[in-house]
This record gives structure tokens, sequence and C-alpha cells, in this order.
């Protein structure tokens, strides 16, 4: 018999965590944490309930993560201080979790498990497929998940992007080849889901940041994802291309953008690069800011910039702002707070 058990992310924005049980045996596909909403005072981070996990331990053969962004790997290191089992993932999502796992200081080492797109994993009863697929974070994948009674589609997150930035499409024909076979349950990403239309290319939003660069004179603060490399990737093309220095900003930017380098996915010269303490020795138009903080978050850089608690940037006459990620369903007003004091 095959069981799909949810325990988090459906119907709600984070959380996402699925348990899929077969012939004795549990697959565990993503573990990620939702922050809480304005009525859970005193609640810094939510996790999934893992008492089902808890209760069948025994069974436990293996994680799967589809991508690195904390909806979907953040409540690892809670997981993993209970629990012990292979992760599989990409190798820039397994980075981004030996990061977290620092962080909390986890006493036993995991078994990471370095996987790509194309590449078949077989766990007990079920035979697992990598596919590509298109997101605002490099090393996302899809997940065909064969088991003794039908095909499962796990779709992670994805976007169907002509002409990304990064090379890294969805594969719609591989997703195509399982639909002819057949698929008894597809599990698919649905944000957005209710709007008409497709999502600009990422190539459409260079033209927009492109324009900006162009016409603006004082110092420019883009305020993104730090895990959008292929966003990160544009706006450091564009500083150089109209000469200014690049200064990354903020923790977790600072931390994916050094992994996004090691890994080759993002190419910066040696002089090109500065630090937030050298900012006062350049002109205003030959500095970008790529900073954290593009939703809002209570401790992120741009938050601080806002509120004047920046240790060495402070917000004056001629910066310009760029937003360049799109509000996350629920943190509207937290974002319009920023605005509403960068504007004071």
């Amino acid at each position: 018999m095959l069981k799909i058990i949810p325990l988090g992310g459906l119907g709600e924005i984070g959380l996402n965590m699925m348990a899929i049980e077969c012939e004795g045996c549990l697959l565990v596909v993503d573990a990620g944490l939702m922050f809480p909403d304005d009525y859970m005072p005193g609640v810094d981070l939510v996790i999934p309930d893992f008492q089902y996990l808890r209760e069948n331990k025994d069974r436990l053969n293996a994680v799967i993560l589809t991508h690195g962004h904390e909806d979907h790997i953040g409540a690892m290191p809670f997981f993993l201080n209970e629990f012990f089992a292979p992760v599989f993932g990409t190798s820039f999502t397994l980075e981004l979790l030996k990061e977290k796992l620092k962080e909390h200081s986890l006493v036993e080492q995991p078994d990471l498990r370095t996987i790509k797109a194309g590449d078949l994993t077989r766990i007990g009863p079920f035979k697992v497929e990598y596919i590509s697929v298109n997101h605002s974070i490099v090393g996302g994948v899809g997940l065909a998940i064969e088991t003794p009674e039908g095909t499962l589609i796990h779709s992670g997150d994805f976007k169907i992007d002509p002409t990304p930035v990064d090379d890294q499409f969805t594969d719609l024909i591989r997703f195509a080849h399982f639909g002819e076979k057949g698929v008894l349950a597809l599990f698919s990403d649905s944000t957005n889901a209710e709007k008409e239309g497709f999502t600009l290319s990422e190539r459409e939003v260079r033209k927009t940041l492109s324009d900006l660069f162009q016409t603006c004179s004082g110092r420019l603060i883009v305020a993104s994802f730090a895990s959008n490399i292929g966003r990160i990737r544009q706006v450091i093309n564009l500083a150089e291309k109209f000469d200014r220095k690049v200064v990354f900003n903020g923790k977790s930017m600072i931390t994916n953008v050094r992994i996004a380098r090691e890994q080759g996915y993002i190419s910066i010269p040696d002089d090109f690069e500065i630090s937030e303490r050298k900012i006062s020795q350049l002109s205003d138009k030959n500095i970008a800011i790529i900073t954290t903080g593009s939703q809002g978050e209570p401790m992120s850089a741009l938050t601080r910039m806002a509120h004047g608690k920046h240790k060495s940037i402070k917000i004056k006459q001629g910066d310009t702002i760029i937003l360049s990620s799109r509000f996350i369903p629920g943190n509207e007003k937290a974002i319009t707070s920023v605005i509403n004091n960068l504007y004071r």
C-alpha cells in the first residue's frame, strides 16, 4: 500500500514537507520552515510536526531536498537533531544546508549525498529520477518517484522560463515522458496559479534593471533574495558595465555569493568587489550595493538601513533603492513598513 502524508506546505506559503510510505519504507521530501504570522507573538519560526516520523522512525529511509529555499530546507537542522537518514540534494542545495547546520552546531555529521538533474537513485521500493526545473534559485529539481503502485511526480518549485539567465530550463520533455507513461499522482507547485498569464523571463527583468543603472546618478541599493543567484549575477554584470563597484551586504548574501563563486555560478574580478568600509572612498555614481531585506525581514540589512541602525550604510539623498523581488504573500505589511521608513 502507498501512503502520502503531507506534513506541511499545502494551502500555505512555507513549511513544505511530505512523507511517502510504501512497503514499510518512508521517503521524506523537503523539510521547510515558515515565518510566523502577526497573530503568533513570541514565535520566531514555525516548523512541521514531526510526530508521524517519530512514531515510524525505524522506517525512515532518506530525505530528498528539491532546492535550497528556507521553506524547503529551513527545518532540516531541527529534523537532523532527531533523525538520521541520508539526505539527497544538488551541490548548491547541500552547501546551503551545510551553512545552516553550522549555525545550529549539530554534533552528529549528517550523511549528505550529492545528485544532479538526470541522476537516478534507488531508495527502498522507490526509484527516483531528478528532473531539472528553473526557479529563483540554482540547483532546483523536480522528482519522478516510481513506486510499485505507480509513478508520483513532485514538481518542486518551478518557473517556465524560455530564456533563463543561468541556462537551467524546466525540462518539460522529461515531464512529458512520464505523462505519456502514466502518472498516479502529481504534487505541483501552485504559487500564483490563480493569476492569468506568465511570469516574466529573468531576461526581461534585466532590461528594467539596465534602465535604472543607466539613469541613476547616485548610489544604487538593490535588495534581493540572497538565494537568487541569477538575479545577483545580473546586477553584478550591470554594475561592471556601468563602472560601479559592488558591495555585498547582509550575512546570507555574503555567504551565498561565496558558495556561488566556489561552484562557478558567479565570476567577479578581484578588484571589482569592495567592502562596505570603503564605500566612502568612492563617488556615489560608482557604487552598487547588493543587499538582503527585500521581504522586510526585521534584522535584514535593508531594514536596518531604513531605521538608521546599519553600522556603516546610511540612506541619503540621491540613493536609489530597488526591491527586485516580488512580495511573498504575508510579508506585505513588513515590506510597506520598510518602504515608509526609507522615505523618512
